[in-house]
């Protein structure tokens, strides 16, 4: 037996032991593999038959006897000798081994006839460690495609089992065949499903811990195909040359978990013909037939020179006529007809008699009535006709004096003329209303001066009441009238950069997007400054009379909530007006700019409006005819006459490739913070003013300074990507960092950027500190498109550099007008106008020839359905008109109209001397 007395515990036991006959030790229970978990010892057990003693070894040397608990039995069956013995073994036994194996633990046990030995069992500590080395990584792929995620579980002993799971539930590949778990803890999914998207998470466990991976996002996603081409519409126009459409939809299927939109275009034009109706008309009348015996013959006329076709008229009257043909020799009743006419001779001149009076009495009372109503015609205003003097006779340059010496703001409109004074402005006088007290009378409007010469143009213009049209000159001064110009939304002029340099007023650094103001029942103008015709016309008489509303008008800043749907793009900017609680009588005229090169062989724009719920819905098209709203497209701007309050926005959906979006590019620059480096700044924006006084803000945060007049860009909607490179750079004098001086930008970033301004920086670096100038182009262009270059010439020092900005409008420092100053057209005079056009005339001058020649000739249905049709038509010009005011073309289309109606009429007139216009037209009007 082993000897354990003192610290020598490894003595060797002899092989065998005499002893009496017997067996030798039979294991009925050996150790097995033990882990200790965390602090917790493990228990090793051995049993054997027939044994008188047995003893555990590790790692070849003697565990203590005391360290053993020992039980024996007797086998019922044998009769031989049953023991068990138990060890503990800890973690800080295994800790505290350090060998070229495991720890490990063996028994052994002795019989009379000799020893057995049983297996080693090997005693581990059991951990598993907290990273995953490797976690599945979210995927997305496409229907049908294979979906593979990788997982390497954490280190640990034992090793971990994997486990996967889907949206928290576990994953059971034997209950689909479609998914396999076996590959080395990787998850496959043979065929992906449109089910199978979702969060998908790696478990790792052993008998110490569970441990559970970064969650892997798998997207399933479909790209959209196209349906069917629908069949082609109907020629839109009923005669000539018109254009016929048919369209598809993104729907077989539609797009779906971020797949691809359709590539191509959604609707399809192409031209088209109508045959035109061709009324019938008669041809010459046939020969006269032979007499008949009723004293009578006959000819005829058919319709056919040319005969009606296409749905044309039939011809108006008689096919045929009858007459008689015996001059007096027919035979009536038995008698020869010259009988019977001397017969009825005597009553005959009786009633000729009585005949020639009544005719005479008649034609009296016709001619008086004629030379009364021409009297009338001449001296007071008629319904059926119209002078445009009533506008033009306030279109005359006068001698005023202004309220300070130098001052160069525009005429106010309640200033007085003094015509004392020797000071000549080229430019309209605003019409005034009349009903003003603070403003000129009548009287004074229409007679300036009573001692100036009139030339009368006819007596069309006598007609409405306006008998003087003069001008005034005196001695000329260098002082001129400042004009604003909108064509260009405040587009610098090259012809002077020196002197736009100097003129230019800073933009205000206020980023204010919201304006407010209180309006009654005489209505007025809402403006958001310096956004290029972000504006509100409330008419006159649209709120009710002793009520006031506080009405507000706003443009929502950064991104829009309006996301396009495919190739469709935001055109302008998204802008709120209200209370949308209330309604107005008569429409009132939202003005939103646009960045759309206008064509509608291109375009296809619409008006949207976001309901309360927050989702958006379409108003109508702008080519649609409805009665709802009106929407009239200029080439920058377009102007909506609604009646409701709300959020619009415009939305452009390209037919062609050929659609172009104007952007508008801008470069700006300031120094790093390293005082050798300089940033330049290229901007990409939508050509309207309110997207570029979102640059200009952002860049005065930054410090950045416009380095050149921005410049338009004709974007196609070609799917060509844009590039924007610095050229020219001075070789010795500055450097760029090695393949950054060209940038490129996907096509659809830029047609899908929804009113965000796309922006490229360049790092330059200058040599030394004493290169303060920098020169070089920058090249903004679009692949197989249009092209800008900007040359930049700028000093880099703060106290040597040129101010660029740009121009506001001068309504920018009024954004809210009330009351009759707030429009164009005198109240008085608006007045005439719509009783004069409101009222139905046959000689077609009517509030469609007031349209006509304000260039509306589109859905006129809308104007028809308005109480005062002229009203809304003036109300519209008021909207395109806010900025200059052109008085004179309204005037104009008033003295065509009058010409027309003179000719129309045939009235011979004195002829009169015409008043000279060219004076005040050459002048910008």
């Amino acid at each position: 037996f082993p000897s354990f007395s003192g610290n020598d515990n490894s003595e060797a036991l002899p092989e065998s032991i005499p002893s009496a006959p017997g067996t030798l030790p039979h294991f009925m229970e050996e150790p097995d593999d033990a882990y200790i978990i965390k602090s917790n010892p493990i228990v090793l057990r051995c049993k054997a038959m027939p044994a008188m003693q047995i003893f555990f070894k590790c790692n070849g040397e003697w565990v203590h006897q005391n360290e053993h608990v020992s039980e024996e039995s007797m086998d019922e069956a044998t009769g031989l000798k049953v023991r068990e013995v138990f060890i503990n073994v800890t973690r800080q036994q295994v800790e505290d081994f350090h060998g070229p194996e495991d720890y490990w633990c063996q028994c052994v046990a002795w019989s009379h006839l000799g020893t057995s030995k049983s297996r080693k069992a090997a005693v581990r500590i059991a951990y598993l460690r907290k990273n995953f080395e490797q976690d599945p990584q979210g995927k997305e792929v496409p229907i049908e495609g294979m979906i593979v995620l990788h997982c390497r579980p954490p280190e640990g002993v034992p090793a971990a089992e994997v486990e996967w799971l889907k949206n928290e539930e576990p994953i059971d590949s034997n209950l689909d065949e479609n998914i396999d778990t076996r590959a080395d803890h990787n998850l496959i999914i043979r065929q992906a499903r449109l089910s199978d998207s979702g969060n998908y998470t790696c478990m790792a466990a052993n008998i110490v811990a569970r441990r559970r991976s970064l969650s892997a996002t798998v997207v399933v996603y479909v790209n959209g195909g196209w349906s069917s081409w629908t069949e082609w519409s109907s020629c839109n126009a009923r005669c000539g040359r018109g254009w016929q459409k048919r369209s598809r939809t993104c729907t077989n299927p539609a797009p779906l978990n971020g797949g691809a939109f359709c590539e191509g275009m959604s609707v399809q034009k192409i031209t088209c013909t109508s045959l035109c109706p061709v009324d019938g008309s008669w041809e010459v009348w046939s020969e006269w037939s032979v007499c008949s015996p009723e004293c009578e013959h006959l000819r005829v006329r058919e319709c056919v020179a040319p005969p009606p076709r296409n749905g044309g008229k039939y011809c108006e009257g008689s096919s045929q006529e009858s007459e008689n043909c015996t001059e007096g020799l027919c035979i009536q009743d038995k008698k020869p007809l010259h009988e019977i006419k001397s017969q009825n001779m005597e009553n005959a001149s009786d009633i000729a008699l009585y005949s020639g009076l009544g005719a005479a009495v008649i034609a009296v009372a016709v001619l008086v009535v004629a030379v009364t109503l021409y009297r009338r015609s001449q001296s007071e205003y008629g319904v059926d006709v119209i002078d445009s003097s009533a506008l033009t006779g306030g279109f005359q340059t006068f001698n005023f004096k202004t309220v300070r010496q130098g001052n160069s703001l525009l005429l106010n409109s309640s200033m007085q003329p003094d015509l004392t004074v020797s000071r000549t402005y080229s430019g309209p006088i605003c019409l005034q209303d009349p009903l003003d007290k603070e403003l000129m009378t009548e009287s004074s409007l229409f007679n300036p001066l009573s001692d100036i010469k009139v030339k009368v143009q006819s007596s069309f213009m006598v007609s409405l009441g306006v008998t003087e049209r003069a001008e005034y000159h005196s001695k000329a001064h260098s002082g001129t009238f400042p004009h604003g110009n909108n064509k260009g939304f405040g587009t610098i002029h090259a012809r002077n950069k020196a002197t736009y340099i100097q003129n230019l007023s800073p933009i205000s650094t206020k980023s204010e997007l919201k304006t407010t103001a209180v309006f009654g029942h005489l209505g007025g103008r809402l403006v958001i400054p310096n956004t290029g015709g972000v504006s509100l016309l409330i008419p006159h008489g649209a709120i009710p009379e002793e009520s006031s509303w506080e009405i507000y008008l706003a443009i929502t800043q950064r991104e829009s909530s309006l996301q396009p749907e495919g190739p469709d793009v935001l055109l302008g900017p998204e802008v709120s007006c209200g209370p949308s609680d209330v309604s107005v009588s008569t429409p009132f005229a939202l003005t939103i700019p646009h960045c759309a090169e206008l064509n509608s062989e291109h375009w296809n724009i619409h008006l949207k409006r976001r309901t309360q719920q927050g989702k958006w819905e379409e108003v109508m098209s702008v080519e649609e005819e409805t009665t709802s709203c009106y929407c009239l497209l200029d080439p920058y701007a377009c102007h909506i006459l609604l009646n409701s309050f709300g959020t619009y926005a415009l939305i452009g959906e390209p037919i062609s490739d050929c659609a172009v979006r104007q952007l508008k590019v801008a470069v700006f620059g300031c120094m790093s913070c390293n005082s050798l480096d300089y940033n330049l700044r290229v901007y990409c924006m939508d050509n309207t003013p309110c997207a570029f006084q979102e640059v200009v803000s952002d860049e005065k945060l930054q410090g950045g300074q416009l380095l050149e007049e921005p410049k338009l860009l004709h974007f196609r909607g070609n799917t060509f990507s844009l590039q924007i490179s610095v050229l020219d750079i001075p070789p010795f004098l500055w450097r760029i960092k090695p393949f950054t001086a060209c940038q490129e930008v996907p096509f659809s970033r830029v047609w899908g950027s929804n009113q965000a301004p796309l922006h490229c920086a360049f790092s330059l670096e200058r040599y030394t500190p004493a290169t303060t100038q920098l020169s070089c182009k920058i090249c903004v262009r679009q692949l197989k498109g249009h092209e800008q270059v900007l040359q930049i010439h700028t000093s880099i020092l703060e106290n040597e550099r040129e101010t660029i900005t740009f121009f506001a409008h001068d309504d920018s420092n009024f954004p809210a007008q009330m009351g009759p100053k707030a429009f164009k057209i005198p109240y008085s005079i608006r007045q005439r106008i719509c009783a004069t056009f409101d009222t139905p005339s046959a000689k077609g001058k009517d509030w469609q020839m007031l349209a006509q020649k304000n260039s509306i000739n589109r859905n006129l249905s809308y104007f028809a359905t308005q109480s005062s049709p002229s009203a809304v038509i003036l109300d519209l010009w008021e909207a395109r008109h806010q900025h200059d005011g052109d008085l004179d073309s309204l005037a104009c289309a008033l003295e065509e109209i009058g010409r027309t109606h003179s000719k129309i009429s045939n009235i011979t007139e004195t002829e009169i001397e015409e008043p000279d216009f060219s004076y005040s037209r050459q002048n910008g009007l």
